[in-house]
């Protein structure tokens, strides 16, 4: 749907600011000015409505041209011999142009999210998990339990366009979804959803619990992690009778040690479930291009993006598109930020280069969170801004 009158366009957009890419968002364009009409949340609301910010370059903190802040990151990068390439808050074009930076610099990746990301890699690698698709979930799922898991935060329309939907084999009337966890936000309108509270501290134990139930053990524990044992049993009968049950977590909100354990926990008893039922995994979350980036840095690669933690770099390149309140870490070491014209800073960079932001500023492709397509982003505005691969080409050129 678009449609033109005089100054003012409506078109239907895809927003990238969560993993579930909802291409349902109706926007207004008047003069420039970005408004969200219809298929709103307050995530595609501060994608969408956010201002043009700065477009001038910066070197030092003073104004400066592109090419000026082009020759100057080039300059770094020519002496540094251990660059790091962090953020990588971008669309898969923009990867593949820094992924080349990388070769011709030899510098190291890390992704913003690398650290709730690899939770979940590591499950994958090790044990290999049965996860389903939003779509399967919405054609199918009659019981979802979300275990430890504040959707609404990171995912807000997941149970408006998933859950509250009816699917080609299921009514949304007929689905039941269980909360297990602390600070859940439920939506009001959701019907027929229980909430079975613990710490996420307790998490380890009370995912290993469900999975030695559904396997069929006999607990001798009246509670476990405070949880009674008999309501644990409750939800993993309701499991155990669903013609599709699944089982939804997010990464980032397993933040303790050894969390790729309780991941494991959740995968498993997917797969034990499937001894006598059909049940499935559903990673949700998803930000800053981090689905199509892991996996583009793998085919590219062969291996998977994992946390900086103890290189020690003489240069950093922080490229951030999507998020301007991501701030670039500390460092004594000379900073080039490549990012939304947006862009909040810790420490003032070395240098400021303001590039599009894909599906605003510019074309884009993204990943959905459940890695089973990728979605067009559009062009909205007007800007000048140079995309992301426009001013790593013109880096690379100055390398030589």
């Amino acid at each position: 749907m678009n449609s033109d009158n005089g100054n003012t366009r409506t078109m239907m957009a895809t927003c990238p600011a969560c993993g579930l890419l909802c291409d349902d968002v109706l926007i207004e364009n008047n003069q420039n000015k970005i408004s969200v009409l219809e298929g709103s949340c307050t995530k595609s609301i501060s994608f969408f409505e956010q201002s043009i910010g700065n477009i001038t370059p910066l070197i030092a903190g003073k104004p400066a041209t592109f090419q000026e802040a082009i020759a100057k990151t080039a300059q770094i990068l020519k002496i540094a011999k251990n660059p790091l390439l962090a953020g990588l808050s971008t669309d898969l074009q923009g990867f593949r142009a820094i992924y080349d930076l990388a070769q011709k610099t030899d510098a190291t990746l890390s992704h913003m999210n690398a650290a709730s990301s690899q939770r979940n890699l590591r499950v994958l690698q090790s044990a290999g998990w049965q996860i389903t698709t939003l779509t399967e979930v919405k054609n199918r799922a009659d019981v979802i339990v979300c275990i430890g898991t504040d959707v609404v935060t990171h995912n807000p329309r997941f149970f408006e366009r998933i859950i509250q939907q009816d699917g080609m084999f299921i009514g949304a009337k007929e689905r039941e979804v269980i909360f297990i966890g602390e600070n859940i936000q439920k939506n009001d309108t959701l019907e027929g959803s229980s909430l079975l509270a613990c710490r996420a501290s307790d998490l380890p134990e009370i995912t290993l619990a469900m999975r030695a139930l559904v396997l069929g053990k006999k607990l001798k524990a009246t509670q476990v992690a405070g949880v009674n044992t008999s309501d644990l049993q409750t939800v993993v009968d309701k499991l155990k009778q669903a013609k599709y049950a699944v089982l939804v977590w997010v990464a980032k909100d397993l933040d303790f040690p050894h969390a790729e354990l309780t991941i494991q926990n959740i995968t498993e008893t997917a797969v034990v479930l499937n001894q006598i039922t059909r049940a499935a995994g559903l990673q949700l979350g998803g930000s800053d291009g981090d689905t199509g980036v892991n996996y583009a840095n793998t085919w590219l690669s062969g291996v998977t993006l994992k946390e900086d933690q103890s290189i020690q770099h003489d240069a950093v390149v922080w490229v951030n598109s999507f998020s301007p309140d991501k701030k670039p870490p500390s460092s004594d070491r000379p900073l080039i930020v490549l990012g939304n014209a947006n862009s909040q800073f810790g420490n003032k960079p070395d240098v400021f280069i303001p590039i599009a932001t894909p599906g605003l500023d510019c074309g884009g492709l993204l990943f959905r969170v459940d890695g089973s397509v990728t979605l067009p982003l559009k062009k909205l505005r007007e800007t000048g801004l140079p995309t992301l691969s426009d001013v790593v080409s013109q880096i690379k050129v100055l390398l030589g």
